[in-house]
């Protein structure tokens, strides 16, 4: 809730202004009584740097609590006196209570009596002009000479006079709605205006009250035709408290049926919209539907964002492109935008997705990095309806409720809380400068250009985005190498099979003569080989995990002239790269290894 709200309701209701009476401080303003211009409200407007948000609060003279507990309820802020509460508004601000707390602000500063003249005549010291009190001006009930139908007449004696709470508001409003749930009337609303905050029906004139039945006898037809949005609300708060509908699932299709006729086809105020699926979804939770049909309703936003933080809680057992699609519901637009994803996207999400897989495992103290963006999830009261007028006809039963990973229900003694991850405790500067990082080391490993500058704060997520592309480029360099297979445990076969042919082609005399000049292979040697002997004990010496450095050096090679003429050397015999260096280092390739060892067994020491 904003204080907007608080001011709106006040200058609807009470023709409340609100007054901004210090010019060297723009932040502070009043509402003061229509009556008696006593203040009833102190607002109060901070804007805040570190956050970038504006900080709202209030001082209300109430007269106290009255014993309820709210925890954006305090003690005044400004204001000296047990009168005064202060109030914050943020998102658990509720505006039934709030503006219940101005109701009885502006009660308690209201004149109560009134002067009555009887007799015609005056006395000489009467002689001129005479004020005289009249009743409050904000009352909404004037004398008509319109005929009561008996309906209305006994709808009106179920309110109950003398209690001004919300709750007792509310359990008047269910009392007079069952009682007029079937009634209907003929008698079109006029076009006379009506504006109330949590309308009842004790709030409209007789006439107003046959137009809203006239009304609602068409909607409950299907036939949707305009009327003031205050008078639209009554019908919204019978459905929510059961009243015209058979069961939750009807309550639910009812509600539905007046988004599409009445929202939907642009007959009433859209601002409704919000309020409605709001409703719907804490109807849904309250009555046990399926998290589907709760889901349906919620609030889109939360929902993405709780779907996000599910996958980034988990990313091992998520796809790229959900992990990046959950990067982006906080990392906005632009990192969707970003010309890794233009250059390659697919590539481009893979990378990033690796990059949060690999910084997940950062820690500060006992934290990982999912909770030092995010915090953890905690718990709060949740006031399902608050806003609505509705009556609580039975204290709830215990319950639990799981509408996804990250956000529950509980119910204990009539009591509800919610169980999520909180905005508030979001730290965005570090999740922003973890996606800003990586954003800028892919850009320059992929040459995207329009490079960003690094900053040293975001140091830390350095290693694991460059983890990430060490792997990337090593697997682009083995994709990018010829796969020649060779199964030398087939050679001696090839061999045995080739001297069979052989003897079947040549004479005695040829065959002793060949038998003469070839040898077997236990007697090849070195000098059959292609390597020479310094090559040699190179891969000799790798294969034993030695260091070759001093060797190099003695025969005076560079480490990567040594490699090229290796591989150049066995090009024939294994058609691929054996050997590779990596920063001056000589590595064999894990897949040649046996290979490179029976040539060398071949060659003996």
């Amino acid at each position: 809730m904003e204080l907007s709200e608080l001011t709106a309701y006040a200058s609807g209701k009470y023709q409340i202004q609100e007054q901004h009476k210090w010019a060297d401080f723009p932040g502070f303003s009043v509402l003061c009584h229509a009556q008696t211009g006593k203040w009833v409200a102190l607002l109060m407007r901070q804007w805040d740097t570190e956050t970038g948000t504006e900080i709202q609060r209030c001082d209300v003279k109430c007269g106290g609590l009255g014993g309820i507990r709210r925890p954006y309820l305090s003690p005044p802020f400004r204001m000296h006196g047990s009168k005064w509460v202060g109030v914050c508004f943020d998102e658990r601000t509720e505006p039934q209570i709030v503006f219940h707390l101005l109701d009885q602000a502006i009660a308690s500063e209201t004149p109560r009596g009134f002067t009555i003249v009887l007799g015609g005549q005056h006395t000489p010291q009467e002689t001129g002009y005479r004020e005289t009190a009249l009743p409050f001006s904000g009352s909404r009930y004037r004398p008509s000479k319109e005929p009561i139908p008996e309906k209305l007449r006994e709808m009106r004696r179920l309110f109950g006079y003398g209690r001004a709470s919300a709750a007792s508001k509310a359990a008047s409003f269910y009392r007079q709605a069952v009682f007029m749930q079937d009634y209907e009337d003929d008698c079109p609303w006029s076009g006379s205006d009506f504006i109330c905050y949590f309308p009842a029906y004790q709030d409209l004139t007789t006439r107003q009250l046959r137009g809203y039945f006239t009304w609602r006898a068409g909607v409950r037809r299907g036939d949707f035709h305009p009327i003031p949005t205050s008078a639209a609300y009554l019908y919204l708060y019978e459905l929510l408290n059961g009243v015209g509908a058979n069961g939750p699932e009807d309550v639910l299709n009812r509600l539905r049926a007046f988004e599409a006729g009445y929202l939907d086809s642009g007959v009433g105020d859209p601002r409704m919209r919000k309020n409605l699926r709001r409703w719907m979804m804490e109807y849904a939770v309250l009555n046990g539907l399926p998290p589907e049909t709760v889901r349906e309703y919620a609030d889109a936003d939360m929902i993405a964002k709780d779907e996000a933080l599910a996958v980034l809680r988990n990313p091992e057992a998520c796809t790229d492109d959900a992990v990046f699609a959950a990067l982006c519901v906080f990392g906005g637009r632009k990192l969707a935008e970003s010309p890794v994803i233009m250059f390659d996207a697919v590539r481009g999400r893979r990378l990033f997705s690796e990059a949060w897989r690999s910084a997940s495992s950062f820690r500060m103290g006992e934290k990982k990095l999912f909770a030092l963006c995010f915090g953890e999830r905690k718990t709060r009261r949740w006031y399902p309806l608050s806003n609505a007028v509705y009556y609580e006809q039975k204290r709830p039963e215990d319950k639990d409720y799981v509408l996804n990973e990250c956000r529950s229900f509980r119910c204990r003694g009539g009591i509800w809380t919610v169980r999520a991850f909180e905005s508030l405790s979001y730290d965005k500067a570090r999740l922003q400068g973890f996606l800003h990082e990586t954003d800028a080391r892919l850009r320059r490993y992929l040459k995207t250009g329009r490079y960003l500058k690094e900053k040293p704060e975001d140091a830390w997520a350095v290693p694991f985005i460059d983890a990430v592309i060490g792997a990337d480029r090593n697997a682009v360099m083995e994709a990018s190498r010829p796969k020649i297979s060779i199964d030398l445990s087939g050679l001696e076969q090839i061999r045995k099979d080739a001297r069979i042919t052989r003897d079947s082609l040549l004479t005695e005399e040829e065959l002793g003569e060949v038998e003469e000049a070839v040898m077997t292979p236990e007697e090849e040697t070195a000098s059959d080989l292609p390597l020479n002997d310094v090559q040699l004990r190179i891969v000799r010496a790798i294969l034993n995990g030695e260091d070759v450095k001093g060797l190099l050096r003695d025969h005076h090679l560079m480490p990567t002239m040594a490699a090229d003429s290796i591989n150049e050397a066995l090009f024939d015999e294994i058609g691929d790269t054996v050997l590779l260096c990596e920063n001056d280092q000589l590595l064999l390739v894990d897949d040649y290894i046996e290979e490179l060892k029976q040539i060398v067994e071949l060659c003996g020491e």
